[in-house]
């Protein structure tokens, strides 16, 4: 083909107009992990682990170090609360108590503990008795302690099973961009298993588990309401052999609708030990404060106790 004189120039400032940067714009791609080989699985094997490593715990006794943020838009601020040293109980199908000491004297700062459908919490500094069911949540920003529900901590501690019965598991493939040790932006491949429940008005999701394909553990689980909101996202880091189970040792729990994280970070661990009824028995303290969150409260109940923040 013969291009006139002009028509060959306009076609060669063409071409050279990306050289100029003018039309064009490059920008870097994300590696993947470099040296890590991915490793595969199917959704089958990631539900069937699930399953296993759920049937291995029946309980759990630890010694923990408690990380607290509370705050965020709706509270306007947030505020990093000292680490405490703790102690957690589980036991299934739905028993958990935690226990957490102060700064320094080590005095009991709290103590929680749930069957499942009820819970109480123990608050000394300010003489003050919460009791509870475990579906009735409150946002009280002057008192973040009373948002915690025990039942958020034991589904976050102890992966439940995918229950055939209710539940239908969809696998996807996924990538997200992570920093690595010297601080480049990656890749990261993961597996997601979408975990999807039959509830009363219907199917939904209910929770996303996340494996990472560098080792195929679950590194974060986003649990969902039925009105498809995410109620916590809790991360998994640290996996260590214990009595045959690979158990993280350190937990993250947020909660975006009350606005509180806690991370536990794991000292001493014990699972499958005996633990008794009596470890989960709380008793209202003489002259204690009742509250009872899932009745109205009265004017006096809802302001703050002295010495409170």
């Amino acid at each position: 083909m013969i291009f006139s004189r002009p028509f060959r120039g306009l076609l060669l400032a063409l071409l050279a107009l990306p050289l100029t940067g003018c039309l064009f714009r490059s920008r870097k791609v994300e590696e993947p992990l470099a040296g890590l080989e991915l490793k595969t699985a199917t959704q089958q094997q990631l539900v069937d682990y699930v399953n296993s490593e759920a049937a291995k715990v029946q309980s759990m006794q630890a010694t923990v170090d408690i990380d607290t943020t509370v705050g965020g838009v709706k509270k306007g601020k947030i505020t990093d609360y000292q680490q405490i040293r703790g102690y957690v109980l589980a036991r299934k199908p739905a028993m958990l108590r935690m226990i957490g000491l102060t700064p320094i004297v080590r005095n009991r700062a709290f103590d929680m503990v749930s069957d499942g459908q009820n819970f109480k919490l123990w608050i000394p500094s300010k003489n003050r008795f919460v009791v509870g069911r475990n579906d009735v949540e409150t946002h009280n920003t002057t008192q973040p302690l009373e948002n915690l529900r025990p039942q958020h901590i034991y589904d976050s501690l102890l992966l439940r099973e995918v229950d055939p019965q209710n539940e239908i598991a969809v696998m996807e493939n996924n990538t997200e961009p992570v920093v690595d040790a010297k601080g480049h932006k990656v890749q990261r491949a993961d597996y997601v298993l979408d975990v999807i429940r039959k509830g009363e008005h219907g199917w939904f999701l209910s929770r996303k588990i996340v494996f990472s394909r560098t080792d195929l553990l679950p590194h974060r689980q986003i649990v969902y309401d039925e009105n498809g909101n995410v109620v916590t996202n809790a991360l998994y880091e640290d996996y260590r052999e214990v009595n045959g189970v690979s158990f993280p040792w350190q937990i993250e729990i947020a909660r975006p609708q009350e606005e509180y994280d806690i991370t536990l970070t794991m000292v001493k661990l014990d699972l499958n030990q005996s633990l008794g009824n009596d470890k989960f028995t709380l008793e209202q303290p003489a002259g204690a404060e009742v509250v009872h969150l899932d009745q109205p409260q009265s004017s006096s109940a809802a302001v703050p106790p002295r010495g409170g923040h």
